[in-house]
């Protein structure tokens, strides 16, 4: 399955349904995918039981923002904003209908609160705007960004990461902690666990959908500004190693050094697939400028989920902006969970 960079950029990004006739060959590629991402990315080792200690409470317009910690692996701890809309608790309780999204931010300093705070930046508080429709929504601060940057150290600086787990990623580590995220939110009695999206910009758009192609409790997932294909993109070191400041998957370096890509981004992606998928992309990105490319795989992936008879669980936007969650977009993202977290589920229980 690996390829040939430079080839990749004359003649675009792969098929993705090359040599596939069967639902059984599709799942043996995806296996084979599967594991050649984890062999990149490091393993996801087992979770910690569910051990949440509320540091504060706020009463904010429409919602209580719970502001929280519990642990993760390796004996690491995450904090948290947790938001639950009024009435929840009271209204959800029994029933177990309240859907619930796990917002990941973007690359910013203050982490969660860029994302679910009125301090947060413009385009960027669809944590807040989620709760304010209905949804019980976590928001933690991945490593390295808001309360877990290291004392002493900077917003996304990974090297005190890498040197406790030379051998491991921080994109395994990411996993892995909203893994941790989800079986928290999973056990809140106000959430319907059947109905649990994530949702997120840039930083937080791949690990939104990254997360979703490993762990089937996500049921819908948007990434904004998050799909770079190796292919056309002018800089793809940025997946590999990095002296600073944040560090993805070190072992790409080498491969990237001769050439060499073990798998292509939209294989990643495909790994979602049937979960509604909803996509954006802007073709002024400064962050990912290879727009071209980007639309190729998404046409690819777009292409899966039709083939598998579920084209209506996959969306892709495109716009002329650039590295932005603009609002109209927006709008159409909480569309889709709302079809897919809310109405789905509606149509599935009868109520």
């Amino acid at each position: 399955m690996a390829y040939t960079l430079s080839l990749l950029n004359r003649q675009g990004i792969p098929a993705l349904l090359q040599g596939v006739e069967t639902r059984g060959q599709w799942l043996e590629k995806r296996d084979s995918v599967r594991r050649a991402w984890l062999s990149y990315i490091g393993e996801l080792p087992p979770r910690v039981p569910v051990n949440v200690r509320v540091r504060s409470e706020s009463k904010e317009p429409g919602h209580t923002r719970h502001h929280i910690e519990y642990d993760t692996v390796y004996g690491d701890t995450i904090t948290a904003y947790l938001l639950i809309p009024d009435g929840a608790e009271t209204s959800g309780a029994a029933s177990k209908q309240i859907p619930a999204i796990l917002a990941l931010h973007p690359t910013q300093e203050m982490g969660k609160d860029n994302i679910a705070t009125p301090q947060g930046k413009k385009n960027r508080m669809y944590a807040l705007e989620l709760v304010q429709r209905g949804y019980v929504v976590l928001a933690p601060d991945a490593l390295t960004a808001g309360e877990r940057i290291e004392p002493g150290g900077a917003a996304f600086h990974s090297g005190l990461f890498y040197e406790r787990h030379p051998e491991w990623s921080t994109v395994a580590k990411n996993i892995t902690d909203h893994m941790q995220s989800v079986d928290v939110l999973c056990s809140l009695d106000v959430v319907n666990p059947h109905a649990v999206g994530a949702i997120g910009h840039s930083f937080g758009g791949y690990n939104s959908y990254f997360l979703a192609g490993m762990d089937d409790r996500i049921k819908a997932v948007v990434s904004s500004c998050g799909f770079s294909p190796f292919t056309g993109d002018p800089h793809p070191e940025h997946w590999g190693y990095r002296s600073y400041p944040y560090t993805h998957i070190p072992k790409m370096s080498a491969d990237l050094q001769q050439d060499r890509i073990p798998f292509e981004f939209h294989e990643i992606a495909a790994l979602c697939a049937p979960v509604p998928f909803f996509n954006y992309a802007g073709q002024a990105d400064h962050i990912f400028p290879h727009w071209k490319s980007v639309a190729e795989g998404m046409l690819e992936v777009s292409g899966l989920y039709g083939w598998l008879g579920e084209e209506d669980r996959f969306k892709f936007y495109m716009s002329a902006g650039g590295h932005d969650f603009p609002g109209e977009i927006r709008e159409l993202a909480y569309s889709f969970l709302d079809r897919w977290l809310i109405h789905a589920i509606k149509e599935e229980t009868g109520r």
